[in-house]
C-alpha cells in the first residue's frame, strides 16, 4: 500500500517559488549541502555559481554550523538569491523560524530539532520539511505519514562532515521506494566513485556536499559527473 500524504509519481521537482510539482517519470537529482563552515561567504558565492551552473541541482541545503542567528541571516541573504534564480530550492538546516524569515523554500530537521509538526507550523502550509530518519523504518514512516515532503535516509558511507552514529543499507532505499510515494533522500559521504548503488537502490534524491566541494577537479565538475550518473 502507498504511504505518506502527498502521493507523487517519481519525485519531487522543487522549482522556486512552487513546491509539489509531479513529474511524469522519476529521476535520482542532485542535493546540495553547504559546506559546514564557509571562510568567507561573500567570495564563496562565486563557487557556489559555478556549481550551479555546471548541471541539474534540486536544492540547495544551507547547512552551518556555531552561528548565531543574525550571522546566519546575513549568509542566507547572499547565499539564497543566486540558488532561486536558477531554479533551486533553498533548505535551511534546523531553523524552522529562520528558514521563514529569510525567505528559504524550507527547512530540514534532524530527529533532535524538534517536531515535525513545530516545524511545519513555523514554515507555513507552501514550504518543504524534510525530516532526517537514519536508518530507520519506523521514523521515516512517521514523518511521512505526518506530511514530511521526504524522507532523508544515512549515512550509506564514511563522512568527515559530521559524527556519524547512524550506518544505512541500500536495501533501505529499495524497500522505501517501492512502498512509499514519498520521495527519499540518501545522505553521508557520496561521491562520484559511489552515488550509481544509491541511485539504483531507488533515491530520488543525492545529499552531497564534500563529494561536490572536495572533488579534486573542483565542483563545477563533480557536479557534471553526478549529472552523468544520475542521467544514465
Amino acid at each position: 500500500m502507498k504511504s505518506g500524504r502527498f502521493h507523487i509519481a517519481g519525485c519531487l521537482t522543487w522549482n522556486h517559488p512552487a513546491r509539489r510539482t509531479a513529474i511524469s517519470q522519476p529521476r535520482c537529482r542532485l542535493y546540495l549541502i553547504t559546506p559546514p563552515a564557509i571562510q568567507d561567504y561573500r567570495q564563496w558565492v562565486a563557487t557556489l555559481e559555478s556549481a550551479l551552473d555546471a548541471g541539474d541541482v534540486a536544492c540547495l541545503q544551507i547547512r552551518l554550523k556555531n552561528m548565531d542567528d543574525d550571522a546566519m541571516a546575513r549568509v542566507i541573504d547572499v547565499l539564497r538569491p543566486p540558488a532561486q534564480q536558477r531554479g533551486v530550492a533553498v533548505l535551511l538546516n534546523d531553523h524552522p523560524e529562520l528558514a521563514f524569515e529569510t525567505g528559504c523554500d524550507g527547512v530540514h530537521i534532524g530527529q533532535e530539532d524538534g517536531p515535525y509538526a513545530q516545524a511545519r507550523k513555523a514554515v507555513g502550509p507552501d514550504k518543504i520539511v524534510g525530516v532526517t530518519c537514519h536508518n530507520s523504518r519506523h521514523l521515516a514512516m512517521d514523518a511521512g505519514e505526518k506530511g514530511a515532503d521526504y524522507v532523508a535516509f544515512g549515512t550509506f558511507y564514511h563522512t568527515d562532515t559530521k559524527q556519524v552514529e547512524h550506518h544505512a543499507d541500500p536495501e533501505i532505499l529499495e524497500w522505501w521506494s517501492q512502498v512509499f510515494t514519498v520521495p527519499c533522500v540518501a545522505i553521508g559521504g557520496i561521491t562520484v566513485d559511489n552515488a550509481r548503488p544509491l541511485k539504483q537502490a531507488g533515491a530520488d534524491f543525492l545529499a552531497v556536499s564534500g563529494g561536490v566541494w572536495n572533488h579534486p577537479d573542483g565542483p563545477a565538475a563533480a557536479v557534471a559527473a553526478f549529472n552523468k550518473i544520475l542521467g544514465e
